[in-house]
């Protein structure tokens, strides 16, 4: 375990990797060794894209896994570094796993008594038409994907199919949710505590990839405009479904609130993005944390949880 101080060690950003969200997690890398080289002995960028990455863990004192997206987040590599016995982190296998899985996720809140929109499981065989004559316009989904990547919205049976065609080719099941109507929310979470909501509001249809990554029209309102109660319910909620599928450290839990003002859980992120226009970074400056608190917090929060699970 690492007992040194934080300017006595070398870590390790794991950045790039193979998924499909690739570039987003390269630009949070940089991000991230920018504000780790002044306050740690040694930051090495590793890119497991590369075939000899693992060699350049040796002597490495802690990992901050950066992949999104992918085997870097679905818990395949948290599993490969706690059985190298390399303390990382964020979440272990389960809650890694779980987070990156939209419909296993979403059956746990279900079961939980948590509010998630109602959902279909989409195959080439599934009656378009019945499925939106139940749950009306619809959100399709890629149930293995990050940032928004294979999303679209579907309002008719034809529509349906050609979302359905062009979530398929990413890997794993393809679903439609029934679209919310309202105002979209992302709560984000250090440790035991949510840190301030921020509410989004996209110029795009909804807060696609280019709404998160590329354009500079994307609104963020931190204060998000809820009351102080309602805006502490929301936490709440944030951090009850974080803890149901055992996600831990840091991440974030994206909601949409609908006209009535009842709340729906989107889904958990277990490695949010930290780049320019991510949300985890907006939320710590609200609550008084630059980026180097932020890491270093993450850092000491990941090293007392695998204390823990020794």
């Amino acid at each position: 375990m690492l007992v040194k101080a934080l300017d006595q060690c070398v870590v390790a950003v794991l950045m790039g990797g193979n998924s499909s969200e690739r570039e987003v997690s390269l630009m949070s890398g940089v991000t991230i060794v920018d504000n780790l080289v002044p306050v740690c002995a040694q930051v090495r960028a590793i890119d497991p894209a590369d075939s000899n990455w693992l060699a350049h863990l040796d002597g490495v004192d802690f990992v901050f896994n950066i992949l999104h997206g992918g085997a870097g987040e679905n818990g395949s590599v948290q599993g490969l570094l706690a059985t190298l016995g390399v303390p990382q982190s964020g979440s272990g296998v389960l809650g890694a796993a779980l987070g990156m899985d939209k419909l296993r996720s979403k059956a746990i809140w279900r079961d939980a008594g948590l509010p998630v929109a109602e959902a279909a499981v989409l195959t080439s065989d599934t009656d378009f038409e019945a499925v939106i004559q139940t749950l009306g316009d619809v959100f399709v989904k890629p149930a293995f994907e990050g940032s928004s990547i294979g999303m679209s919205i579907a309002s008719s049976a034809e529509e349906l199919a050609e979302a359905y065609a062009n979530a398929s080719v990413y890997q794993g099941p393809v679903f439609a949710e029934r679209r919310i109507v309202g105002e979209e929310y992302t709560v984000a979470i250090l440790g035991d505590r949510a840190l301030p909501a921020i509410r989004l509001q996209a110029t795009e249809t909804f807060y696609d990839y280019h709404a998160k990554y590329v354009s500079n029209d994307t609104q963020y309102f931190c204060p998000c405009g809820l009351s102080t109660q309602r805006e502490a319910e929301l936490a709440d909620l944030a951090l009850a479904a974080f803890k149901a599928i055992d996600c831990a450290v840091w991440g974030r839990v994206d909601f949409m609130v609908d006209q009535q003002g009842q709340p729906y859980i989107l889904e958990a992120n277990t490695v949010p993005g930290m780049t320019s226009h991510s949300l985890v970074p907006m939320a710590a400056k609200a609550a008084g944390l630059s980026l180097q608190n932020l890491l270093s917090q993450i850092i000491e929060l990941s090293l007392a949880r695998a204390e823990v699970h020794l």
